[in-house]
């Protein structure tokens, strides 16, 4: 897996590169379940950055969740796409008609200080790093800056895991059995 494919990984953080994500050395300890769930309780809007208009990616997978289940408002990120989803795509956070209150990244891990950055100044509140991501330096700076930041985590799957959504992705589905049904 290339590094600018660590972002839109889907199958899990277990097959990322250590040195992409800095496993080896983690030290960050981030925002227990109930913290999370603050976060997206607090959550009005959601900036995807990094979103790309490929069905086959993840950001794709889970924007098209967040549109068609969660409350939020979804906002896209991408300078070489124009649209997604019928929806318009900016070129940065700061060209967003709103200010997000989660930024959620799928970039590549070198992206990640330049995402920050962008994060602080526009005066987010959330730094979402999805699966595969990991970078503990981003992790100190946006929490000093006064960002809640969440790393290592797919926000489709948090929220499905708290709002009793995990079903429509095939899981939590209440039968516990190896057979088919019949009929």
């Amino acid at each position: 897996m290339s590094e600018t494919e660590v972002g839109e990984y889907a199958g899990g953080a277990a097959e990322v590169p250590a040195a992409t994500t800095g496993r080896g050395t983690r030290t960050w300890e981030g925002p227990s379940a109930q913290q999370r769930l603050g976060v997206l309780r607090r959550t009005r809007t959601v900036a995807v950055v990094g979103a790309s208009d490929n069905p086959a990616r993840a950001s794709y997978f889970v924007s098209t969740y967040l549109l068609s289940t969660s409350p939020y408002e979804v906002y896209f990120v991408n300078p070489r796409v124009t649209e997604i989803l019928g929806r318009p795509v900016y070129d940065s956070l700061a060209a967003l008609p709103v200010v997000p209150d989660l930024v959620d990244v799928f970039r590549a891990h070198d992206a990640l200080p330049g995402v920050l950055a962008e994060t602080v100044a526009v005066g987010a509140r959330t730094l979402w790093l999805q699966l595969g991501l990991w970078h503990e330096q981003v992790a100190r700076d946006g929490e000093a800056a006064g960002l809640e930041v969440v790393m290592d985590r797919c926000l489709k799957i948090e929220h499905a895991r708290f709002h009793g959504g995990l079903h429509l992705a095939g899981f939590d589905t209440g039968v516990i059995s190896s057979r088919r049904r019949k009929g």
